[in-house]
């Protein structure tokens, strides 16, 4: 809303449209860097990383203070920031996988829920506190959050591997090694297959469901981005629209808790049922949105949306490890996330020219809510396709589940390991060894 206030034109009925594209171009930045990211983390490490990213995160926030246009707020804001955010997200992700096995879901929800703490905060402190100071310090206030980030990311530890032997080899090269005298083009192209592991695409199940979540996402964030907009024009005489994000945050935090709690609890990839319900349910919600007369009504669909989300962010971790196994789980992330920066950038900009269109929220609300509840329908059949897969292989041998594989066994170590991406644990890096 202060960014409206700043940019928004009275005259100009698509300065909405070009408004919202700040914050979701920093939301898609924060995707669409995550295949780059996880070649990082593989090659730098989760620490080194996520510090790095945090650093950036916070020189577009402080920068963003100190500029006034929309044009460099796109960049200050939506790129700078949304591509340190990038850097600073994924590494703590992956990082858990190194403690945590039987209790992944668990941890990440512990984990995840942090940010619905700060959820429920923020609106209060932008509110009361912040607000009244203007746009440039709140961009202030907030970048001492990512320094603070860049610190505590100081902590990412990895367990290191003693060895390469854990998950599958990577598959023989038809080519062959390059020959030491070739040409830089297949040097280059070597040395791209080497950080950019393309081995989680060969998995049908999980193809499914990159394409069922990248699907789902192109309406996910239309009602956490307009809802306060769409009260304001609703409920003029209400002045409790932070009510709706305090729910949201406190739902989302409790979802991750108990929801994590939950998937540990279902084997296997039937913890993508769990994605099923919740996308459909979102959708559902968001449709039910301008349908709401009162506005407690809009705080029980805020409750059901909090849940969703933080049953969605909290599973989407382990079921990649349950899909790819933990040595690709990096890669399967990074590129799960970057799949998602697309429609989950154009998803909230289109509403608001939606809205611009037809004067109100109502039809985009509806919409929204459409490719939710399709890519969970998508997601439904990844269970069913892994379970036709196994049923092919039954007369193979019986390799121990992802989950029974997520730390190495130890064994002597026998100095550097020379082993392309997605052999070890992701985020272990030989350069961290000293450390």
């Amino acid at each position: 809303m202060m960014l409206v206030r700043d940019h928004a034109d009275p005259n100009d009925h698509t300065s909405q449209f070009r408004v919202a594209w700040v914050g979701a171009l920093a939301m898609g930045m924060i995707f669409f860097c995550s295949p780059v990211v996880s070649m990082f983390t593989d090659h730098f490490g989760c620490r080194k990383t996520a510090v790095g990213g945090a650093t950036v995160a916070f020189i577009g926030l402080l920068s963003s203070a100190f500029v006034t246009s929309l044009g460099l707020r796109y960049f200050t804001y939506g790129i700078l920031f949304g591509c340190g955010a990038s850097f600073a997200f994924q590494p703590s992700l992956v990082i858990l996988g190194h403690y945590f096995r039987r209790r992944l879901g668990l941890a990440n929800g512990v984990v995840t829920a942090g940010s619905s703490l700060f959820s429920m905060g923020l609106p209060v402190l932008l509110k009361t506190v912040v607000e009244p100071l203007g746009l440039s310090r709140a961009f202030q206030i907030l970048s001492l959050f990512m320094l603070v980030q860049a610190l505590l990311a100081l902590t990412f530890k990895p367990l290191l591997p003693r060895g390469c032997g854990m998950g599958p080899p990577p598959p023989p090269d038809p080519a062959g090694p390059p020959a030491q005298g070739g040409s830089r083009w297949s040097k280059g192209l070597a040395q791209a297959r080497k950080y950019f592991n393309l081995r989680v695409f060969h998995v049908v199940t999980y193809r499914v469901w990159a394409f069922g979540v990248a699907t789902a996402v192109l309406g996910y964030f239309v009602p956490y981005i307009h809802l306060i907009n769409f009260v304001k024009e609703q409920f003029k005489e209400t002045q409790k629209e932070w009510v709706l994000l305090v729910c949201i945050g406190a739902s989302s935090g409790l979802g991750r808790l108990v929801f994590g709690k939950v998937g540990d609890l279902l084997p296997g990839v039937r913890k993508v049922y769990m994605q099923v319900v919740s996308f459909m349910v979102l959708g559902l919600m968001s449709m039910m949105i301008p349908q709401c007369t009162a506005f407690e009504g809009l705080v029980v669909v805020c409750v059901f949306l909090g849940l969703c989300d933080g049953c969605f962010i909290t599973i989407m971790a382990p079921i990649a490890f349950e899909l790819v196994g933990p040595m690709q789980a990096s890669q399967a992330i990074g590129y799960l996330l970057g799949l998602m920066a697309l429609p989950m950038t154009a998803g909230p900009p289109i509403a608001g020219l939606l809205h611009d269109y037809f004067g109100n929220y109502n039809i985009a609300f509806y919409l929204a809510g459409v490719p939710p509840m399709v890519g969970g329908l998508v997601l439904f059949f990844v269970p069913l396709v892994h379970r036709r897969q196994q049923r092919g292989q039954a007369g193979a041998p019986e390799d121990p589940g992802p989950s029974d594989q997520m730390l190495p066994p130890s064994t002597v170590a026998e100095g550097p390991k020379s082993c392309s991406n997605g052999d070890i644990l992701p985020g272990y890096t030989d350069v961290e060894t000293h450390i």
